[in-house]
């Protein structure tokens, strides 16, 4: 593992290694005697900004960076007093793509009142062809720019950058590798994120995730497992397996297994508490796995299960490969199976053809389903997506739509949410209350918050709390 490998025993007057990781970690070497002279020259540490702008699978890629940055010796610090400030994209919809083009003329100010200061662009984003002309015409201040395939290779790029007097580009159209080893710096020490896979085979209409995330590849369960024993051996409670289809995890080893199988592997780790996992595809979801859940004691009892929408008409314009009465079916039957489990969403509104008609259709898949909460989201339309090239619908109407779907959705919410009432549960403590610092917040296993009295001692620690009183999307409680 990357903790017995001492950067300062490398010698970097050497060629650098072909072989990964160690070629790495010959970059964070001399990217750590580059910010030696910096301190020595300034009288303090290079200060870095990582910037997630994404999903959770890109709050773990940014992980990534932090720890190479740390181990470069970088000082975390937010964007305004930094040096080097790195955005982390997402591009899922128009609008993650122009809050960065906002805040990318801030950034500008802020360089050139310290021209030394460095900027890099990451993720999803990068890798969309529109989106990476844009940027290196309008945004010429940009100082690196790199995708979603060659993370891995990120000290070497710092490296290049600070070698060169231009941008240093680096896009992949797709990865040749999975890269494993490479350090990380985490957001909380006891919980924390694994991918078990990368890409989407699925091409969604509406979607360009497979486009900028590339096809599918799943890692070894030999290196997921190790993993997680050693975040378990770190002071780890929960671990979420993430994947932009987890249920397909497995097809593209050589010696194949399934995703039930792997959890069954990871249920034996002594010392893990909690697995989470996301995102889970309908059309994968196999009787194994809601088997395997139902007698887990570790699985947490909720499920995202994206609907999308509930009109059979355009569920198949949207390329999703069930329809709405297979949904129904298989949201029910894990409800039977699993009684106290909450099944969580997705659902855009405005997908171009919908009709009032299909509406009505998805607002009769959250009433007979009830879901524990939903992301609703205006369909935004995506340059490369088939979904572009179709007939779009009045902005004025999506408005109208979407605020019914989302009152509907709200008020199952707060009906599932009350069922809780009076039950104690085990809630794993992730912060002190923000709002009230005589007060902590927890997550129950169905993931709703409870917030009762408590101090920063509990944070990370699992407490039984009464739910008394129930607030539509949280609770208030004590500890029983």
């Amino acid at each position: 593992m990357y903790q017995d490998i001492k950067l300062d025993e490398i010698d970097i007057n050497l060629n650098p290694p072909t072989e990964e990781p160690g070629r790495q970690y010959y970059f964070m070497a001399k990217c750590r005697e580059r910010t030696r002279v910096f301190e020595r020259e300034r009288g303090r540490l290079p200060k870095a900004c990582v910037v997630n702008m994404g999903c959770q699978m890109n709050a773990r890629d940014s992980e990534k960076l932090l720890g190479i940055l740390r181990e470069a010796g970088y000082e975390a610090s937010e964007e305004e007093q930094a040096d080097f400030v790195i955005y982390n994209t997402c591009t899922v919809r128009d609008n993650a793509n122009q809050k960065v083009y906002g805040r990318l003329g801030v950034l500008n100010g802020h360089k050139k009142r310290n021209p030394g200061m460095r900027i890099a662009l990451c993720g999803c984003m990068t890798q969309e062809p529109s989106a990476l002309k844009k940027i290196r015409q309008s945004y010429p201040f940009v100082d690196l720019i790199f995708g979603t395939h060659n993370i891995y290779k990120f000290a070497e790029l710092l490296d290049a950058m600070y070698e060169s007097r231009g941008t240093v580009v680096d896009i992949w159209e797709e990865a040749d590798r999975i890269v494993e080893d490479l350090p990380l710096e985490r957001k909380y020490a006891f919980k924390s994120g694994i991918n078990i896979m990368f890409g989407c085979n699925n091409f969604c209409s509406y979607c360009i995730v497979p486009n900028v995330r590339g096809r599918e590849r799943s890692r070894e369960p030999g290196d997921i497992l190790r993993e997680m024993e050693g975040l378990v051996s770190e002071g780890v409670t929960e671990i979420m397996l993430l994947g932009q289809n987890v249920n397909s995890y497995g097809k593209t080893l050589e010696e194949p297994m399934s995703f039930a199988q792997l959890l069954r592997e990871a249920e034996g780790i002594e010392g893990l508490r909690r697995i989470r996992f996301m995102t889970s595809h309908p059309k994968d979801l196999s009787e194994e796995l809601i088997e395997v859940m139902k007698g887990s004691s570790k699985i947490c009892r909720h499920l995202h299960l994206p609907l999308q929408s509930g009109s059979t008409r355009i569920l198949e314009a949207m390329n999703r490969r069930y329809t709405k009465e297979q949904y129904v079916e298989l949201a029910l039957r894990i409800r039977r199976e699993i009684p106290d489990i909450a099944i969580t969403t997705d659902i855009i509104v405005g997908f171009p053809g919908e009709t009032e008609a299909d509406v009505e259709e998805t607002l009769d898949v959250i009433r007979r389903v009830k879901f524990d909460n939903a992301f609703t989201f205006v369909y935004s339309k995506r340059t490369g997506t088939p979904a572009a090239k179709m007939e779009q619908v009045p902005k004025e109407q999506v408005k109208v739509w979407f605020d019914r779907v989302l009152r509907l959705v709200q008020e199952t919410a707060r009906e599932r949410a009350l069922l809780c009432r009076g039950q104690v549960s085990e809630a794993l403590v992730e912060e002190v209350n923000e709002n009230d610092p005589s007060m902590v917040t927890g997550r129950l296993s169905n993931n709703l918050l409870v917030h009762f009295p408590g101090d920063e001692e509990l944070i990370g620690k699992l407490v039984s709390v009464s739910l008394d009183e129930c607030h539509g999307f949280y609770y208030i409680g004590h500890r029983a």
